[in-house]
């Protein structure tokens, strides 16, 4: 009895089994009849636009004008009249060199200047004496010609004279050092009791015009090259030429610029080693904020792009020939790669210059679930999501 108990339960536990089995192979084959519904996609709806173009390049602040402060004569430095670090302005006095003996100097001039000018007065009342007593023969013609020659000589002695007087007096100004330009002053090189000379090697002190500024910035020759076929081209409205708006950031602080500043010029030579031509910019800096010798980034607007696309980084894709592609879903809701050129980044966005038209839908989101001509279900990127909706609800 025990036995035949048994054998019941046994295949009473195979029969639900197969049962069970039955009814997954069923499920199963549903499943596999059943069509799978079109993926969802978040799209964005393609449309034209002028876009801005700039460009953001290393650059490092010059001063505008740097000048040494040297003397143009000799002696001992008697007063200093500044103050290290200030402002000076241009023709304000520096310096004062003894001056005793450029006014003796001065002086002598003057008097060799005064004896030149009584001797000519002197022969020239002589000569014109003989001009009379020679048209009725009372001197002869030899003496005549003589005094008029002493007469020329003495008037060159009164050039020359006053010449000297000229040259005294200038050195006696040079003992006055002055500003050559407006700016900051370093540090005096020279104290009061110092000696000094003409043209030393030694600057006795340095001026720098902070205000304006120059930035100095390098860009790739190919990148300049092909700006400006773009430019010629019609594709692009704008100019690199001149006075160009540049905008500033200071490096390591992240800091914006507050002035804006203009493009000056870019160089005519391409660097042999870096392969970059020099850009330069001027800044107004009446605050003294930028100092030369510091890194910044100088964004360059090198014009606007006319009838461009701007897409997500997201939504391009690269082939393995490296060319871009988007995948774009059509009327018949079925989506397809389609090749684009992306020309350059714009922040998280791409630049699309071809490839696109106006009203083509871009699929941003879902790439990964998409294949070429399979259906799918586009949601603007602009649209809520359902979840959110029913949220609110």
């Amino acid at each position: 009895m025990k036995l035949h108990h048994a054998l019941l339960q046994a295949i009473a536990g195979a029969a639900l089994i197969a049962s069970l089995s039955g009814c997954n192979d069923e499920k199963a084959e549903a499943a596999q009849a059943a069509p799978r519904p079109p993926a969802q996609v978040t799209v964005i709806t393609a449309q034209p636009q002028d876009v801005p173009l700039t460009t953001e390049l290393p650059g490092r602040t010059t001063a505008f004008r740097v000048a040494e402060v040297r003397p143009q004569v000799g002696g001992i430095v008697l007063k200093r009249l500044f103050e290290e670090g200030a402002e000076v302005k241009a023709g304000q006095q520096l310096y004062q060199i003894d001056p005793a003996s450029y006014q003796a100097a001065l002086d002598s001039a003057r008097a060799d200047l005064s004896k030149a000018q009584a001797s000519v007065k002197s022969v020239s009342a002589k000569a014109k004496r003989y001009a009379d007593l020679v048209a009725i023969n009372a001197v002869s013609r030899q003496d005549y010609d003589d005094i008029v020659a002493t007469l020329q000589a003495d008037e060159a002695d009164v050039a020359a004279a006053k010449a000297a007087v000229d040259t005294a007096s200038i050195n006696l100004e040079y003992t006055k050092v002055t500003a050559p330009i407006s700016g900051r002053i370093s540090r005096s090189e020279v104290t009061e009791g110092a000696l000094v000379t003409a043209s030393q090697a030694t600057a006795l002190a340095t001026i720098t015009q902070l205000d304006p500024i120059y930035v100095d910035m390098t860009q790739s020759s190919s990148d300049l090259l092909t700006m400006r076929r773009a430019i010629s081209g019609g594709e692009v409205n704008g100019a690199l030429a001149s006075e160009a708006p540049v905008n500033l950031i200071i490096e390591g602080a992240g800091l914006r610029y507050g002035q804006p500043g203009k493009l000056q010029f870019s160089d005519v030579t391409v660097s042999e080693s870096t392969g970059s031509v020099n850009l330069r910019a001027v800044f107004p800096n009446p605050e003294h904020e930028l100092l030369p010798g510091m890194f910044v980034r100088g964004i360059v607007n090198q014009g606007v792009q006319q009838g461009a696309f701007v897409i997500p980084q997201q939504a391009v894709m690269r082939s393995p020939d490296g060319s871009a592609i988007v995948w774009v879903v059509g009327a018949d809701s079925k989506v397809n790669p389609q090749p684009v050129i992306a020309a350059r980044a714009i922040g998280d966005k791409w630049l699309v210059t071809s490839g696109l038209k106006a009203g083509d839908k871009v699929v941003t989101e879902g790439v990964l679930k998409i294949a070429p001509g399979a259906p799918v279900q586009a949601v603007d990127a602009a649209a809520p999501a359902a979840t959110n909706v029913a949220a609110t609800n």
